[in-house]
């Protein structure tokens, strides 16, 4: 499936760049990244971002919420 490749290099690498130039130009690409957020989807292309990059827009949200707790 083209959304969910598996690995990190060689071909993946190739999947991953296609899945995320649909995204690209998918209407409800923002739609689907906010999904996947909410519902913490792990695996896969979302709104256009890999799993290392929603993991990356968690880690970044859960720090500005600490940081405004401590406000």
């Amino acid at each position: 499936e083209l959304f969910f490749p598996v690995g990190t290099t060689g071909q993946a690498l190739l999947q991953i760049a296609k899945a995320k130039s649909v995204c690209c130009e998918c209407p409800v690409n923002i739609e689907c990244l906010d999904f996947a957020l909410e519902t913490n989807q792990d695996t896969g292309i979302w709104g256009g971002f890999s799993e290392e990059e929603r993991r990356q827009i968690r880690r970044d949200a859960a720090k500005r919420a600490r940081a405004q707790k401590a406000i």
